[in-house]
């Protein structure tokens, strides 16, 4: 795929760099990633989800904050739950929501990306949420949308490449503060494929702004990427090790369509060394969660008694997801 270049005009003289997920007067116009963003502007959107949590209790599960805006969701890449989510989150907010197959339409015929976004604009897009291969796919909308002037035209970022995936990452840290309150006192340990997880840095970002004080990596070295303890984290290889006295745990998928080569031995060797099981979980502190973004690999990543037992919190992290999903559209794109 090609996409024509988009470039903003560079700042005045003088002028302060602000986040370019930030206008001008310093509130959200895009979600692209949690690298960078400030705390107060992740914090809104975990308040913000707050009363959403219990729309879908409601008989008639609607609000009309995004009446008369139109969602597309542009999903290069295949996936269920999160344009699902994303989906309900819209429908929910009273938005009007397209979904297209990009993959099997114009950019097959030899359409760029940008011309594709040029289209959709001109039949009055408000918000685009982009899933896409190609890491910084979606900063790449941003800066076009700018570029042309734009302003009113937002960007979710739904996953970009092994990037970031800022709405599940969002949704992970509202799941941990429902059940943990205060990231500044919590032990969190992130177990698996960190090295090809856009879920990963987007949770790891999101922990360290919001003060986590410990924020641990688990897995071979073939799985985790070179100079991890840049991104502010504690690695480990021994699963054992780096569950003790842990608050929560996140179990990763083993992403073998982004893997190149032989990394792992084989699913039976990984499952006995980095696989969730009660006996490893008896490390962490009494009242640990568990957590998982899906899709779920049972005996691979986690022992079903664990993903099915009383400490895990697997399926409240879907649900919360829609109402997280439901802030982030109504922050960036609400009337």
């Amino acid at each position: 795929m090609t996409a024509r270049a988009a470039t903003a005009p560079p700042p005045p003289p003088g002028a302060r760099p602000r986040h370019p997920q930030l206008n001008a007067e310093g509130k959200l116009t895009h979600l692209l990633t949690l690298e960078g963003l400030p705390a107060e502007a992740i914090e809104g959107i975990l308040d913000a989800a707050e009363p959403f949590v219990s729309i879908g209790e409601r008989e008639v599960k609607k609000v009309p904050l995004l009446r008369g805006k139109t969602i597309f969701n542009l999903f290069f890449e295949s996936s269920t739950r999160t344009r699902t989510t994303f989906e309900i989150a819209a429908k929910r907010l009273s938005a009007d929501v397209v979904n297209l197959n990009i993959g099997v339409s114009s950019t097959s015929k030899g359409e760029t990306l940008l011309d594709t976004i040029d289209n959709l604009c001109a039949m009055n897009a408000d918000v685009f949420v982009v899933r896409h291969g190609q890491s910084g796919a979606p900063h790449l909308i941003a800066r076009h949308l700018v570029a042309t002037g734009r302003h009113h035209v937002h960007v979710i970022n739904a996953g970009d490449g092994r990037h970031a995936h800022p709405s599940q990452g969002l949704l992970d840290l509202y799941t941990i503060r429902h059940y943990k309150r205060d990231f500044r006192a919590l032990s969190v340990v992130i177990v698996g494929d960190v090295l090809h997880s856009r879920v990963a840095r987007s949770l790891i970002h999101g922990l360290t702004t919001l003060g986590a004080p410990d924020v641990r990596v688990v897995g071979p070295a073939t799985l985790l990427p070179p100079f991890v303890e840049s991104l502010g984290v504690r690695p480990f290889h021994d699963m054992r090790a780096g569950l003790d006295g842990c608050d929560v745990v996140v179990m990763l998928r083993l992403q073998s369509e982004r893997m190149r080569g032989a990394l792992l031995p084989s699913s039976g060797e990984y499952f006995k060394h980095y696989g969730l099981t009660a006996e490893k979980l008896a490390r962490a502190k009494p009242d640990a969660i568990v957590m998982h973004p899906g899709p779920m690999n049972r005996g691979v990543e986690i022992d079903s008694p664990v993903a099915d037992g009383e400490r895990s919190v697997i399926l409240p992290q879907v649900t919360f997801g829609i109402a997280v999903r439901m802030a982030v559209m109504s922050t960036i794109a609400g009337n």
